[in-house]
């Protein structure tokens, strides 16, 4: 049902028109709530140190992960303590907030919160009161907090925003929730201190590097040493069809396995019936470091470059950020 409603959403059918309806109720809730948030009625909090948020108004992948983890590095190369508040999506922790670290579980704190920690060293902490997880964050000693896909949790009171949209999809049929792929109104981007781009010859677009074994005892492969041979690929995120055109660019052979967005996988999951290597983003490999067979599993990391006027103008909103808190 899910993936017959995207490819609606993305230009395949016209089944979506049928939910309008419903896309103008939400269209409703959402302006009330944003009012109500505009009046004081419903409450921003402050937590006393710089906030960045950075989210999108679509549903699924757009980059916002690999993004963070590359603000994460700009702000700790100024020599600042960097924390991350995320909600967790899926997570089941029994009581919040909850710190993220290298033992942490996935199935508690979520999947891309823990590819964060792992992969910046920068605090992570997960609650689904953002306010509450960033004075967690605050009392744990950070200089600045970034909110992950945080763009309409108003509850937290942000000193900046930044909003990413994927060049491949772009913002689909336009229409909001159950409609279309929009959360917020594409209004919403003329609203945000920068609204991103992610894609070739975009704002910013993504890099792979060196596969890395998923047991963490740090061995790497070069992927052009996977040429001539079928690969299987995994991708459980918003767009796996990124991952896998990603590959193919690099000459590589791809056995296609998409999964929904923060699928939980199992062992039997990997279980395939030859020996070809299987590669899988990082954020698969979280989940599945504890039962892969480490011999043939590898992550694929990815960072993030910029163009040259995209990496000046985060630099300029880094500047304003940082300097007028420092003068409030």
């Amino acid at each position: 049902m899910r993936a017959a409603l995207e490819r609606s959403w993305y230009g395949q059918g016209r089944g979506w028109m049928l939910l309008r309806p419903l896309a103008a109720l939400f269209a409703g809730v959402v302006w009330i709530r944003r009012r109500l948030y505009r009046l004081g009625w419903l409450r921003s909090e402050a937590v006393g140190v710089p906030v960045l948020v950075v989210g999108n108004i679509t549903v699924g992948g757009s980059g916002k992960t690999p993004l963070t983890l590359a603000l994460i590095e700009k702000l700790q190369q100024r020599g600042l303590r960097v924390g991350v508040v995320s909600r967790g999506y899926r997570g089941q922790a029994e009581a919040y907030p909850l710190d993220v670290g290298p033992e942490s579980d996935a199935r508690e704190v979520g999947d891309e919160p823990l590819m964060m920690a792992l992969q910046s060293g920068a605090r992570v902490v997960v609650d689904p009161r953002r306010p509450r997880g960033a004075r967690r964050l605050v009392g744990l000693g950070v200089d600045v907090v970034i909110a992950d896909d945080g763009l309409q949790h108003y509850a937290l009171r942000r000193d900046a925003e930044i909003a990413v949209t994927d060049a491949r999809r772009g913002l689909g049929n336009g229409a909001l929730l159950p409609a279309g792929p929009l959360r917020e109104p594409r209004s919403r981007l003329d609203t945000v201190d920068l609204s991103l781009v992610h894609g070739a010859d975009a704002d910013f677009w993504l890099v792979p590097g060196a596969a890395m074994s998923i047991d963490g005892q740090g061995r790497s492969r070069e992927l052009a040493q996977f040429v001539g041979m079928p690969v299987h690929a995994i991708a459980g995120i918003g767009d796996p069809h990124r991952f896998f055109d990603m590959l193919r660019g690099l000459g590589l052979d791809v056995i296609e396995h998409p999964m929904p967005d923060h699928y939980r996988y199992r062992a039997q999951d990997l279980d395939f019936t030859d020996d070809w290597p299987l590669l899988m983003t990082g954020k698969d490999a979280v989940k599945c470091r504890g039962f892969a067979n480490t011999a043939r599993c590898w992550q694929v990391p990815v960072r993030v470059a910029f163009s040259a006027g995209c990496d000046a103008r985060i630099d300029a909103l880094l500047d304003r950020l940082l300097g007028t808190c420092r003068a409030a």
